[in-house]
């Protein structure tokens, strides 16, 4: 018998998080979303996806955790969804989701489980879709599903939804902060146009843009001609690179020692900082607090609240978050997880 067709097989996969290395927010577009350029760079901390394929229909959703939806508001519930579908497969699934990660912190936890959860899908009934069917639902479902289909450092523009493997940085200690802090992302964004001098706006495709979560706006994915893209990648990222906006000290522009460090040192900054901090003191506080500590580079990830810091060393780290605990905040080591060691790590 095919283990994979057994009523009761269950497939667990890591669904790891992922942090922003610098972000910035365009202008609004006509769909509804911000353009947004980041670079996405993917870390060990990691929820845990379990899906299982059984006689009957229907899509059941599985967490301890009482923030997590039930229903179609899920992330993973969708792509199972349309990737059963997709599969023509006619099963009841059911997900379990193990939450580590903090809900709505800046993390993409929401997004890299329904990545997960596609990929234990697969495995459990045995079926593979195509690589770019893989990519459209990704895309189609959330704007940071598709950095999860490629991990590593990953270059991403539009809504965060064209993704593009750039070379990966060597793996590097990072301590992750998670303060008891709830942001709201439309808000951010409102406060963005407020400061670029723009008419507000708090529409919900904006949040869905960070969180995961499909827009109300019904598009489908068009992807430029490859030449096309390409282009446009290079006039960003160089332009990006050649700003010097970021509020950290720009020294060893040189490419000597880690090139992580070189991209974090070239005047990259996440633009929500400027709109989140102001809002919530306490978040601009545990980026100096890590900084303060020895981080290399301390950011904001996403809209937040999560912050992180990248260290020299993992002993580095470790002290810094025994340190950072003694001062009341929520700190764990981690470290930055090249391309190969993230598909290595999603199944083992």
């Amino acid at each position: 018998m095919n283990p994979y067709n057994h009523p009761s097989m269950t497939v667990a996969v890591r669904s790891f998080a992922k942090i922003n290395l610098g972000l910035r927010i365009g202008p609004p577009r006509p769909d509804g979303f911000h353009g947004l350029l980041t670079v996405y760079q993917t870390i060990g901390l990691h929820d845990v996806i379990r899906v299982s394929v059984a006689r009957g229909s229907g899509i059941e959703i599985r967490c301890a955790d009482s923030r997590v939806p039930r229903d179609r508001s899920n992330t993973c519930y969708r792509v199972v969804e349309q990737a059963m579908a997709a599969l023509g497969v006619k099963s009841k699934a059911v997900i379990e989701i193990e939450k580590r990660l903090p809900v709505q912190g800046g993390l993409g936890g929401a997004s890299a489980n329904a990545v997960a959860t596609l990929l234990a899908l697969e495995r459990a009934v045995r079926k593979a879709l195509a690589p770019a069917e893989r990519l459209r639902i990704a895309a189609e479902v959330g704007s940071d599903l598709p950095l999860f289909l490629t991990g590593g450092t990953v270059l991403g523009v539009g809504r965060g939804e064209h993704v593009y493997p750039l070379p990966d940085f060597p793996a590097m200690a990072c301590v992750v902060v998670t303060p008891e802090i709830g942001v709201s992302t439309p808000k951010a964004f409102a406060e963005w146009d407020r400061l670029q001098g723009l008419k507000p706006n708090s529409s919900p495709e904006d949040n869905a843009a960070l969180e995961g979560r499909s827009s109300t706006v019904d598009q489908k994915l068009t992807l430029p001609a490859a030449s096309d893209r390409m282009n446009v990648l290079g006039r960003e990222m160089s332009a990006w690179l050649s700003e010097p906006y970021s509020s950290a000290p720009v020294v060893g522009r040189g490419r000597a020692g880690n090139p992580l460090l070189w991209l974090v040192r070239a005047g990259i900054e996440n633009d929500f900082e400027r709109v989140v901090f102001p809002e919530y003191p306490e978040l601009r506080e545990g980026k100096r607090a890590l900084e303060r500590a020895g981080a290399k580079y301390a950011s904001l990830s996403g809209s937040g609240s999560t912050l992180y810091g990248l260290f020299a060393s993992h002993a580095a780290a470790l002290k810094a978050a025994k340190n950072l605990q003694k001062d009341g905040w929520a700190a764990q080591v981690t470290t930055t997880l090249t391309r190969r060691a993230y598909w290595r790590r999603i199944f083992d």
